[in-house]
Formats: C-alpha cells, sequence, structure tokens
C-alpha cells in the first residue's frame, strides 16, 4: 500500500531540513572526533611504511586520512540533513559562482606565489645556504595540481564547508581559524614526526599550519564563503611546495622552518591587522 503525502507534509519535511541545515546544528567537535577516529587506524598502519623514497616523501596512508575530513562531513551532514545536505554539501565544491568580486582571484592565486617568493628572498638575505644548482619539474605541476586539488577538496569540504560557519557565529573569525588551526595541526603530527622532525620543527609547523588556516577563512569571508576559492588557494599553496627550488642538499623549506613559517605568519598577522579579527572581511583602511 503506497502512503500518499500531502504538499502540507513535504512542505513541512523540507522546513525541517532547511532548519537543520543551519549552521549552529552542526557539531564541530564531532566532526573533529570523528576525523581523528577515522585516521587513527591509518596513523597506525603508517608506522609500518617507509616514507622515504615515496613521491615527495608522503606517507601512502596521508593520501588516504586526507579524505577523513569529508568522509567525517558527510556522514554528519547525512545524519544531520539527509541527502539533500550532502548533495548541497558537495555542490558547494566548485561554487565560483559566489566569487562575485572577481578581484580576490588576485590573492587566492598570487598570494601563495608571493609568500614562497618572500621565503626564498628572505633565505638569500640572510646569507643561509640555498640550493646552487637545481631543477623546477614545471612539467609535473599539471599532475601536481590534479593530486593536490583532490586532496584539498577532501579537507577543505569537511573544515569550511562543515565547521567553519558555527565556529565563527560562535568565536568570530580569527579565534574560529585558530581553533580549526590547532587540531588541522595535530592532524599533521604524526606524518610529520614519521619523516623525522624534531619538537622544534613541529612547532614552526604548528604556527605555520595555524597561520595558512586564517588566510584560508579570510579568503572564505571575501568571496562569499566560496569553498572552491579555499580548495584552490590550499591547492596551490600545496603545489608550491615540491617546487621550491631545492638540490640533493639543501631543501630550504625542511631545513629552515623558522623562516618558512614565520613568513606564512607575518603575512596572516598583516591579513588580521587590515581586515580585522572579527570577521576578516572588514578593511581597516576601506
Amino acid at each position: 500500500m503506497l502512503a500518499i503525502v500531502s504538499k502540507d507534509e513535504k512542505e513541512l519535511h523540507l522546513t525541517t531540513i532547511m532548519n537543520n541545515s543551519k549552521p549552529e546544528n552542526h557539531s564541530p567537535l564531532k566532526f573533529f572526533l570523528l576525523v581523528f577516529g577515522l585516521s587513527i587506524p591509518l596513523w597506525i598502519i603508517e608506522t609500518r611504511i617507509e616514507v622515504k623514497g615515496l613521491p615527495l616523501d608522503i606517507p601512502i596512508t596521508d593520501i588516504l586520512a586526507a579524505f577523513t575530513p569529508l568522509i567525517a562531513a558527510s556522514i554528519l551532514v547525512y545524519k544531520e540533513e539527509g541527502s539533500i545536505g550532502t548533495n548541497k554539501l558537495f555542490n558547494r565544491i566548485l561554487d565560483f559562482s559566489r566569487i562575485t568580486k572577481k578581484i580576490w582571484y588576485l590573492p587566492v592565486i598570487l598570494l601563495p606565489f608571493l609568500i614562497y617568493l618572500l621565503i626564498y628572498i628572505t633565505i638569500h638575505l640572510i646569507g643561509l645556504p640555498l640550493p646552487i644548482n637545481f631543477y623546477i619539474p614545471f612539467l609535473s605541476i599539471p599532475f601536481l595540481f590534479c593530486l593536490f586539488f583532490l586532496g584539498a577538496v577532501a579537507e577543505e569540504t569537511g573544515y569550511m564547508g562543515y565547521a567553519i560557519d558555527s565556529m565563527q557565529e560562535r568565536f568570530g573569525a580569527l579565534l574560529a581559524s585558530i581553533l580549526i588551526g590547532i587540531p588541522w595541526a595535530v592532524w599533521h603530527y604524526p606524518s610529520i614526526i614519521q619523516q623525522g622532525h624534531n619538537l622544534t620543527w613541529i612547532v614552526w609547523a604548528t604556527l605555520g599550519t595555524v597561520a595558512v588556516r586564517v588566510l584560508i577563512v579570510w579568503i572564505y569571508n571575501n568571496t562569499g564563503k566560496s569553498l572552491f576559492a579555499c580548495i584552490l588557494f590550499h591547492t596551490l599553496m600545496n603545489v608550491g611546495r615540491p617546487l621550491f627550488p631545492r638540490d640533493g642538499i639543501h631543501n630550504p623549506l625542511v631545513d629552515y622552518p623558522d623562516i618558512h613559517y614565520s613568513i606564512i605568519a607575518i603575512v596572516a598577522g598583516i591579513v588580521v591587522f587590515l581586515w580585522g579579527t572579527k570577521t576578516l572581511a572588514r578593511y581597516r583602511y576601506a
């Protein structure tokens, strides 16, 4: 026997879904617990896998773990909003139509290049050793872009597609950025430790990772909350790492984490000063 659903019942159902889809109904705590819960088995496996020699020295399990924010967000959104919610979440991946102020493509695309240029110039001015004979694999850029774009989709759909809005409403933009950035940094610790880095390196990496999250939230809030803008920026930041000049002796981004990550933190600090802590979207001199 088929149940006949009235128009009023359908409208009530849709209204319920819309109410549940409000940011305040999201649970960032459940999201982070689920991300770490899904990642722990992969980190255990990672201890059994030799890192050196793999492409970019990235553990295979890191590639799989990158999808845990997407999986966590999908599970929670489906539980909270059903299939309508998950479809809405996935549709945001290519929401470039939200970027009504096209001028914001400039920082999204050029800021990663500028950051790495500043890092290189700073290392040079200080007089620290830099690669003499190095090769930048330009032909690998399309492959790197596709690889890191996929990873950025997996991460940002969770962090920015699910967690950020409710956290911003409660804590403001800067504090929300930090509260997302810290567990995001901690989430990278197993990989960092597996690659042989010490505590000092981890501290600098934490500072830089939180700073990157501040920049991502800044971009998000100034592009009509475009998830695509965050994904593109994240992608280009990652693409820049393997393209940064290095040779068999010197790998500046690894050798000088204090310079590498402090430059990113300084850029983030300038952004906070100019756009304010509450929204990161009100330019001081407008």
